[in-house]
C-alpha cells in the first residue's frame, strides 16, 4: 500500500491563508493575480577554479545535497578573454538546480527557518535584491550554513545563489509574499 503524501507546510500555508491575505492587501480582483512562487534556482559558479576537478566535484555534490536533486552543469555563453574563457568551452563555469512544486516549498522552508538563522553576523536579507519582474536573488558566501553539509564537504568552501522566480510578481507584491513565508528582511534604514 502506498504511503499518503503530505503537503509541505509552506504550500499549505500559501493555499489556505497567504494567497487570500495578499489578494486583499494588494487590492487584486482575481486570486490568480496574486504573486506565487513558481520555481527556485540554486546555482554556484566555479570561476577561476573551473579546471580544478576536486573543487568542481565539491560544488556539484554540495548543490545536490542541499537541494536533494541532481545538478546541471553550465558552459560559458560568451567568450571572455580576461578570464581565458571561450564560448561553449569544455569545462563548466557553473552548476545549477531548479526546484519546483513540493521540493521547492520544502527547500524554502528549510532555508528560511533553519539555514538563514545559522549565518554568522546575520542581520536580515537585503530588501534591494528584487528585479523588475519581482524575482528575488539571495547570495550566500559559504555552503557550510546548510545542515546537510558534513565536515568533509566543507573542506572546500564556495558560495551559492538562490533565486526565487515569482509569477505575477512586482517588487512590492513579491516582498509581501516572501515576508508572509517568513523571510527575515533587514530592518528599514540599514
Amino acid at each position: 500500500m502506498a504511503e499518503a503524501k503530505t503537503t509541505p507546510r509552506l504550500k499549505k500555508l500559501y493555499n489556505d491563508e497567504i494567497a487570500k491575505k495578499l489578494k486583499e492587501e494588494l487590492g487584486l480582483k482575481n486570486i490568480n493575480q496574486v504573486p506565487k512562487l513558481e520555481k527556485v534556482v540554486v546555482s554556484s559558479g566555479v570561476g577561476k577554479k573551473r579546471e580544478d576537478k576536486r573543487f568542481t566535484e565539491t560544488v556539484e555534490l554540495t548543490l545536490s545535497k542541499i537541494t536533494g536533486q541532481a545538478t546541471t552543469s553550465r558552459l560559458a555563453k560568451k567568450s571572455i578573454a580576461g578570464f581565458k574563457i571561450r564560448k561553449g568551452m569544455g569545462a563548466p563555469v557553473g552548476y545549477l538546480t531548479t526546484l519546483r512544486n513540493d521540493k521547492m516549498y520544502e527547500f524554502v522552508d528549510r532555508l528560511i527557518n533553519i539555514t538563514l538563522p545559522h549565518v554568522r553576523d546575520f542581520h536580515g536579507v537585503s530588501r534591494k535584491a528584487f528585479d523588475k519582474q519581482g524575482n528575488y536573488s539571495l547570495g550566500l558566501k559559504e555552503q557550510t550554513v546548510f545542515p546537510e553539509i558534513t565536515f568533509e564537504d566543507s573542506s572546500v568552501l564556495h558560495g551559492l545563489e538562490v533565486t526565487f522566480i515569482i509569477k505575477n510578481g512586482s517588487k512590492e507584491g513579491s516582498m509581501k509574499l516572501l515576508e508572509a513565508f517568513g523571510m527575515p528582511f533587514e530592518k528599514e534604514g540599514k
